[in-house]
């Protein structure tokens, strides 16, 4: 009987990792997606101190075990997705370079189209026009960006939690939010 019950265990854990694996893409064929926004991963607090500076680490809310955690998880869905990215960017903010790096799901740059106007650390006319020049110029492939909240929104019209993630298409405009954590 324990035999039994184990076998049945190991065939459903195995289902369900198989369903979760397809989560992304999945969420890419449901809007035939050309980008994927990602929000950094979980980075305890709101905004970011009086005395932010993007070149000093300690001056900004970053990722704490818990958003180190959920971006490796992330990642590692990913990973066994089989979905590979043409492009990978990340805000410059912190946060975002270290959820990038964590994911390990490829080589990676900055990109200041991608950083936080929230408290006016960044210009918001400035940063979205940059965005916007960044997919409209698209040529085909799949992009994944890591950043903000207020870009995602912006950008996607998604309100988006810490570790969420949005399937886009830039030419359609259709959007599809999910997890992979």
């Amino acid at each position: 009987m324990r035999s039994f019950l184990l076998v049945i265990l190991t065939v459903l854990a195995t289902q369900a990792c198989s369903e979760s694996d397809a989560i992304l893409k999945d969420a890419i064929d449901a809007v035939d997606a050309n980008v994927v926004f990602m929000r950094h991963a979980v980075a305890p607090g709101f905004g970011d101190p009086d005395n932010f500076s993007l070149s000093d680490c300690s001056t900004q809310r970053n990722l704490d075990t818990r958003g180190r955690k959920q971006a490796r998880a992330i990642g590692a869905s990913i990973q066994k997705s089989g979905i590979r990215f043409d492009q990978i960017l990340s805000s410059e903010w912190c946060r975002c370079k270290e959820t990038v790096e964590l994911l390990g799901i490829g080589q990676w740059q900055t990109f200041s189209g991608l950083n936080s106007f929230f408290q006016n650390y960044a210009d918001k006319t400035t940063t979205l026009r940059e965005l916007e020049l960044k997919l409209k110029s698209k040529d085909g492939g799949m992009m994944f960006l890591v950043t903000h909240q207020v870009v995602i929104r912006a950008a996607t019209g998604a309100s988006v939690a810490s570790g969420e993630l949005v399937a886009f298409n830039s030419v359609s405009q259709q959007k599809k939010i999910f997890r992979l954590d």
